[in-house]
């Protein structure tokens, strides 16, 4: 054995394209490590063996093996993307099991691109939570296994933290991505709208939700996003510059407090920033006192369209409620007027600043638990109380990103968040890939190993 299961997509690729180790044994290393430690963690929903063993396979005798930027790589799908020969639920009683005849396209690049599907992982009922629990079970954080890994690409998030696969496919609509990430200690890039691919539910969540890619390093995030950008190898990385960076600690909701752990996160990495030549200064967005109305309004929209057709006697009660709360809002949000004025708003802020630096949450996640089946005030407070900083650039459709750094006291990772105007992803990768370099931060979670 190799431990390939251990290694990063870019040297898997690079191994397998070089014959040093064929796509099989990879994969069968993954499942190895699956079988071994998911029981634990909860990150898939359904696992692929003997299918994703014929697919390596099939990628071992293409043609065009040496020329695949993902030879070989075993990725998961969170569970609301299609992946052809399988259901996707969801994480919903209430959803169809009927195997998908088609691979959602950004599927279909990875597969493209010699990626190989080793299963589907657990999201929360409809991806509506931050939390990731369900009638397919509880998602656990690798780091810290008595507290959830985030949602709703919460499985996608553990199984990378656990060193299950490499890299994984996610999306978020109101966080989706980066909240699992700040969790997990991944790196991951929400991009700005139309860069990537979207279809997800019926209608993006009225273009609030992005796929994306989550990883543990920047170099492999910057791969598999450009494969799913439809650009071979990446955004081609920027030439040094000095960018202005603004650095803001406040919540961008009125009444949620910060606790220490992120604000010290982001304060330290703004201080690397500074000393590797950057422009940095202390300066809040200026957010709407009705930005929390606003989401509110859009996250429980988002989820009643996506409930339309579906058995709401299936659903579970925090589901049926929020997506009640939204169906009076569907109209006054399709029309995008709020979100105009919420970029108008900060348009000039993000002409005065390249580049805005916060907590990429407000304090750790919650405990691990059956949040399904409690109340939705309970949850939609626990939700906004860890996460208030994300919201935000959904809103906008502009680019942000969650990027490790510092610990909190129980030892697991903290992070903050990148977030640029459109069109800035790759800068938000250059000055992820600084924060790297300068402040390692550790790939996978040992406490799962032990």
């Amino acid at each position: 054995m190799g431990d390939w299961a251990g290694r990063t997509a870019a040297e898997t690729a690079a191994a397998v394209r070089a014959k040093e180790v064929t796509p099989r044994e990879v994969v069968a290393e993954c499942f190895a490590r699956i079988e071994r430690l998911d029981g634990r963690i909860g990150a898939f929903r359904t696992v692929r063996a003997e299918a994703a063993l014929a697919e390596a396979d099939e990628v071992a005798s293409r043609a065009d093996l040496a020329e695949l930027p993902l030879a070989g790589v075993p990725v998961a799908v969170k569970d609301n993307l299609a992946v052809r020969g399988e259901s996707h639920r969801d994480g919903s009683a209430a959803t169809s099991d009927a195997p998908a005849t088609e691979d959602h396209v950004t599927v279909a690049r990875l597969r493209a691109a010699g990626a190989v599907v080793v299963g589907l992982t657990n999201v929360p009922e409809l991806c509506v939570f931050g939390t990731t629990e369900g009638v397919f079970g509880t998602t656990r954080n690798p780091w810290d296994l008595s507290r959830t890994a985030g949602g709703s690409s919460g499985g996608s998030a553990a199984a990378v933290a656990a060193g299950l696969v490499p890299v994984a496919l996610g999306n978020d609509g109101m966080g989706s991505l980066r909240i699992p990430a700040a969790n997990c200690g991944l790196v991951t890039l929400k991009p700005g709208l139309g860069v990537v691919p979207a279809g997800i539910g019926n209608g993006d969540w009225f273009g609030m939700a992005e796929n994306g890619p989550l990883a543990t390093t920047v170099e492999d995030l910057r791969l598999v996003f450009g494969v799913l950008a439809g650009s071979a190898g990446g955004p081609a990385p920027q030439e040094a510059a000095s960018r202005r960076i603004a650095v803001a600690l406040r919540s961008p909701l009125v009444g949620v407090g910060v606790s220490r752990p992120y604000t010290t996160a982001a304060r330290e990495a703004a201080g690397v920033l500074a000393r590797a030549g950057h422009q940095v200064r202390r300066a809040e967005p200026p957010y709407p006192l009705s930005l929390g109305v606003t989401a509110l309004r859009h996250w429980t929209a988002g989820t009643a369209v996506d409930a339309e057709g579906l058995d709401r006697a299936r659903l579970a009660r925090r589901t049926r409620v929020h997506a009640g709360l939204g169906r009076r809002f569907v109209g006054s949000v399709r029309t995008g007027d709020d979100r105009e004025r919420l970029r108008a708003r900060l348009t000039p802020f993000f002409t005065e600043h390249d580049v805005l630096l916060t907590p990429a949450l407000a304090r750790r996640s919650p405990e691990a638990g059956p949040w399904h089946e409690r109340g939705w005030l309970r949850n939609v407070l626990a939700n906004t109380a860890y996460s208030p900083f994300t919201p935000p650039w959904n809103l906008t459709g502009w680019p942000a990103m969650s990027v490790p750094f510092g610990t909190l006291p129980s030892g697991a990772p903290c992070a903050v968040q990148l977030v640029g105007r459109a069109g800035t992803e790759s800068v938000l990768l250059e000055l992820a890939e600084e924060l790297h370099k300068r402040r390692p931060w550790p790939r996978t979670a040992s406490m799962v190993d032990s």
